[in-house]
């Protein structure tokens, strides 16, 4: 193959076209290039990277290049962590320089809100053990960068790991390292199809011949929507502007004994940094707009967009009221680039949906934070078949096919970047995309006063209110707590009424139905007419899902989870389809229902149902297809809230019908329509966990406490070996347990850390007031050594710390009598 040393890295010129790879990466930016060194660092050797024009063109070039490793999601704040610290690691390895400037950042706030969110953040920080950040006085702010006017200021968040580099000598060092170990990069050389072959190895078609790759990996950067399509996949993303200025040399600065650390102001939507002599603006207007929505043109490269000053205006002009002599400086050059963006601002990682062998690493908004994270993740997952750590916050699996639609997405990543600085509420919420599903009874508890909220684009009733009430987002108790007190009260002494809508049902059937339930999951399979709750394993032993399985018949098997991971199970459980035996349909479009769960649940049901529902007939944990009013339905006698309680499943078409009927049979039995804010409260009083908050991806069922379901000796399925590994070892180094709150008037919501002293012993999954027991409650897990039964402690909420103290699980009912009644 013909090669030149003109660059650092050995570039392939296209003499000759590599014909053959393990995996060809698809695009030079610091994304792609890092996922290229990351394979090389798994073992991988024969593989290449492929870009159309030069290193870097694309975003990558004319980034801003700052770094941080702040993240709400614990899990890629952790990415981020990995990131910075690799910096000096692949300057080193690779002799290339990066320009990396260590300068710490701080945001800044001036309101009473924003400053007690920045002392929820510092906590929320410390949980996920960047221990590092501090929170500084408005003079600690001042003495730090001395050219801000702090007037108006009340605190701010310092990070020591900010910074910012020099992108094209990072890029580079990720290619340079790479190289080193093994691997190519081919320059000058567009992909211009990709083609699966019979194997489920592609065909990567290039100007310059045609490379067979068993893995194929997106990271096309602005053109990635483009690449994706080529491939058969829409993805969600899509190009935005986005603009910043360099200002000539300052005087105030040019005399500073050390540079300006990254300055981000709250209240005025801008963040700053020094360049030079001079500084770096940039800013996150309102009105944002939107740049080639189908993705860049092929001859886009290291080109601008021309600036529209006049749009930023507004957020300008309080940049540089915060920092007067910025006003003073002229502006050296003005920088409007495209940076693509997701519905919710974070990466696409993973393999496609819909296609073998074929990942992305795409959408990347904060490629300088999460480049290396991002190339790690991805590379243990094609080599290694699982990443190390929960990466749901960033596979595309988060989302449904739904995100491509354009308005869609246009509205979602212009709501995620007019917001990118705006202060964000545990009870707001926000309008864009939105409405878009909604279940079959949606309009008869609309009118019922049901206020909404959004699980995977199905609108969900959260509370049912007057219709002149109005709720005030807070990160105190919302003005709702009386509402959602009723609610709690009618379904501890009456019957409560939820939509169960926002569930994934999967019907699986076929002559191997059972063989194949057996290995899925982890569970001894139910009999006959019987549900179970059923955790399913990868292949390491962590938690793929926590699932309750139905055998209606022998026949027809259902596994009923959480909604919003569709298309993550979905994908996994298609993998695992033999070639013939086993149906699997995904019935959550089709079938819907409602829960019935109190005291006089089974009242209402008998008024509807023919058949026998007595406790004796009918008992926990059974479940039958029975005529309930004028619907058939699939009906399991559960509940997550502790009382007796029912689930009715029908079509959506006959999900109305439904709710008519148990409306007038409701008639004198208390009946009360319920939402999913009471349905937190409710769970919380029995401590029933549930997905992506008690149990993660990250987590193995010893870890949690769903080993207490697995059947550890039945024949084999997937990961037995390990979690049997695993209960051979020692205990968690944390327990799950339930604590209680010397609240006054906020609740925990989950990622608040706990102290012993100054020690961060364990951290908040889920909090919600107890309205039955009338005591501040939460989920969380600690350290094995203060897990006990009367441990008391602190917590941290909205950054203040209040006593709290390990109860026993399950504050209602412990014994769980309700429900089995």
């Amino acid at each position: 193959m013909g090669t030149s040393n003109t660059h650092a890295t050995t570039i392939c010129h296209g003499v000759l076209m590599k014909s053959h790879a393990q995996v060809a990466v698809i695009g030079g930016g610091i994304v792609g290039c890092s996922v290229l060194y990351h394979l090389t660092r798994l073992g991988y050797r024969d593989v290449i990277l492929i870009e159309r024009s030069e290193l870097t063109a694309g975003s990558t070039w004319h980034a801003a290049a700052g770094f941080h490793s702040i993240n709400s999601d614990p899990n890629v704040a952790m990415l981020q962590d990995y990131t910075i610290k690799l910096y000096r690691q692949i300057e080193a390895e690779s002799g290339r320089a990066i320009g990396l400037h260590m300068t710490g950042g701080v945001t800044m706030a001036g309101t009473v809100e924003r400053w007690e969110w920045l002392k929820a953040s510092w906590a929320l920080f410390q949980s996920m053990g960047l221990t590092q950040i501090q929170l500084l006085t408005p003079a600690q702010i001042e003495a730090l960068c001395p050219i801000a006017d702090i007037r108006g200021i009340l605190g701010g968040l310092y990070d020591p790991n900010e910074g910012h580099l020099d992108p094209y000598g990072a890029t580079h060092a990720f290619a340079t390292a790479a190289k080193e170990h093994g691997a190519e990069v081919m320059l000058r050389n567009r992909v211009i199809n990709l083609q699966q072959r019979a194997d489920a190895t592609w065909s990567v078609v290039t100007e310059q011949g045609t490379c067979v790759a068993q893995h194929v990996v997106n990271s096309a950067g602005l053109w990635a929507k483009q690449v994706g399509l080529m491939a058969g996949v829409d993805l969600p993303l899509v190009p935005m502007e986005h603009h910043y200025l360099i200002t000539e040399p300052i005087p105030e600065i040019a005399n500073l004994s050390r540079e300006l650390p990254i300055i981000v102001d709250l209240d005025r939507s801008s963040y700053l940094r020094q360049e030079g002599q001079g500084v770096l603006m940039g800013t996150y207007e309102p009105n944002p707009r939107h740049w080639n929505i189908e993705g860049a043109p092929w001859d886009f490269g290291m080109e601008l967009i021309p600036e529209d000053v006049e749009r930023i205006a507004p957020e300008l002009a309080m940049g540089f009221a915060r920092y007067p002599s910025v006003q003073r400086a002229g502006v050296k050059r003005w920088v409007n680039g495209a940076i693509s963006f997701t519905p919710d601002g974070n990466p696409l990682v993973g393999p496609a949906p819909g296609v073998r062998n074929c990942w992305l690493a795409c959408g990347v908004m904060a490629g300088f934070s999460q480049a290396g994270g991002i190339g790690r993740t991805l590379a243990e997952w094609i080599v290694q078949g699982e990443p190390r750590v929960d990466a749901f916050g960033v596979d595309i699996a988060r989302f449904g096919s739904f995100a491509a639609n354009r308005n869609y997405l246009k509205a979602t990543t212009a709501q995620f970047y007019s917001r990118r600085f705006v202060l964000s509420y545990p009870n707001e919420q926000l309008p864009a995309g939105r409405p878009l599903r909604r279940s079959g009874a949606h309009d008869a508890l609309n009118r019922s006063g049901a206020r909404w909220g959004v699980n995977w684009g199905l609108e969900v009733p959260l509370y049912f209110a007057p219709t002149d009430f109005t709720e005030t987002p807070s990160h105190r108790r919302s003005e709702a707590h009386n509402i959602v007190a009723r609610e709690c009260q009618f379904s501890r002494e009456a019957v409560g009424c939820l939509d169960i809508s926002g569930f994934s049902r999967y019907a699986i059937t076929g002559p191997a139905a059972r063989r194949w339930l057996d290995k899925v999951l982890a569970a001894k399979l139910p009999n006959r007419g019987a549900a179970r709750l059923a955790p399913m394993l990868s292949h390491s032993g962590r938690l793929i899902g926590d699932f309750t399985v139905f055998n209606w018949d022998d026949e027809t098997w259902w596994l009923m989870g959480s909604y919003h991971l569709r298309c993550w199970h979905l994908r996994w459980m298609r993998e695992l389809l033999p070639p013939e035996g086993v149906n699997l349909v995904d019935l959550a479009d089709t079938v819907g229902g409602f829960s019935i769960f109190g005291p006089n649940a089974r009242a209402l049901l008998a008024r509807l149902a023919i058949s026998d529902v007595s406790k004796d007939t009918f008992e926990f944990f059974s479940c039958r297809v029975m005529d309930v009013g004028m619907t058939q339905a699939h009906v399991a006698r559960l509940s997550i809230t502790g009382e007796l309680g029912y689930e009715l499943n029908v079509p959506v078409t006959e999900q109305a019908t439904l709710y008519e009927s148990l409306v007038d049979a409701g008639r004198g039995l208390g009946l009360t329509q319920v939402g999913y804010n009471a349905a937190l409260s409710l769970r919380m009083e029995k401590s029933v966990g549930i997905w992506g908050r008690e149990f993660t991806w990250a987590q193995t069922p010893r870890m949690c406490g769903l080993d207490r379901f697995i059947a550890y000796d039945k024949g084999p399925f997937i990961g037995q070996k390990a979690v049997r590994l695993e209960r051979e070892t020692a205990a968690p180094r944390r327990s799950l347990v339930t604590i209680e709150i010397d609240a006054i008037d906020a609740d925990a919501v989950g990622g608040e850390p706990i102290w012993r002293a100054d020690q961060c012993v364990g951290y908040v999954t889920s909090g919600a007031y107890g309205y039955t027991v009338s005591r501040s409650l939460a989920m969380a897990y600690l350290d094995a050594d203060w897990a006990m039964v009367g441990q008391r402690l602190e917590l941290s909420i909205i950054g203040e710390r209040r006593s709290c103290n390990v109860i026993a699980p399950s504050p209602f009912d412990p014994r769980g009598a309700r429900m089995r009644n």
